[in-house]
């Protein structure tokens, strides 16, 4: 439930709503807009290579190497990002935050980028597109990307003064998100109507459960 509802301070109950597909709560870190479905792919590591593995001690021996060191890091953050571009990728949902490199090479090649998402909203995201996080790296960045996850929309979406995402999935299992806004007065209100929904939904779950005869 957590994940599926938002609320928003200073607006009449009225305006609550519901919408179908996922809000996220953040603001786009590039946005490329884009027509028609949308090819996604899930990450949960730095598109940017780092100089060395952790626990590795990367040494240098003049300021020539460093600097060849990091032209070859741009290199292929710009590989991997044009590889995502050759593959019809328009939308990088990630869990960590990415540098400003790959912001960069994500606008040059029409790639829009959500960064900072939760573990929940990653696990979500997975159980409705089946898909899991795509791991570039290894001996061949360019290899078959076959961890893509549908979208019908991903625009930005204004809750009050704060800018989101609002995303949706095509959905591999009979669950069809939809997220509730929430809008109230003040948050104490809006906190009390989230918690009789949430109450009410776990009713109606029980009420519904199946029973093995």
């Amino acid at each position: 439930f957590a994940e599926l509802h938002a609320a928003v301070a200073g607006l009449p109950v009225a305006s609550s709503r519901v919408l179908p597909g996922l809000i996220l709560r953040r603001d786009f870190a590039a946005y490329c807009p884009a027509g028609g479905d949308l090819r996604a792919v899930l990450v949960t590591e730095p598109l940017r290579p780092a100089l060395s593995a952790p626990g590795v001690e990367f040494v240098v021996d003049s300021e020539g190497q460093y600097q060849a060191s990091v032209r070859w890091i741009s290199r292929r953050t710009e590989a991997l990002m044009k590889h995502l571009q050759s593959n019809n990728i328009k939308l990088l949902l990630s869990s960590v935050k990415q540098e400003e490199a790959v912001i960069y090479y994500a606008k040059l090649y029409g790639v829009s980028v959500v960064e900072c998402l939760s573990s929940e909203e990653m696990a979500l995201i997975c159980e409705i597109t089946g898909v899991s996080p795509y791991a570039p790296f290894g001996d061949n960045i360019h290899k078959e990307i076959t961890e893509i996850a549908e979208a019908t929309f991903c625009q930005p979406l204004l809750l009050g003064s704060k800018r989101c995402v609002h995303i949706g999935f095509t959905s591999t299992c009979a669950f069809q998100p939809h997220c509730l806004i929430l809008c109230g007065p003040v948050d104490g209100v809006n906190e009390q109507h989230a918690a009789a929904l949430q109450g009410a939904f776990t009713v109606l779950q029980q009420l519904f459960k199946r029973v093995d005869q």
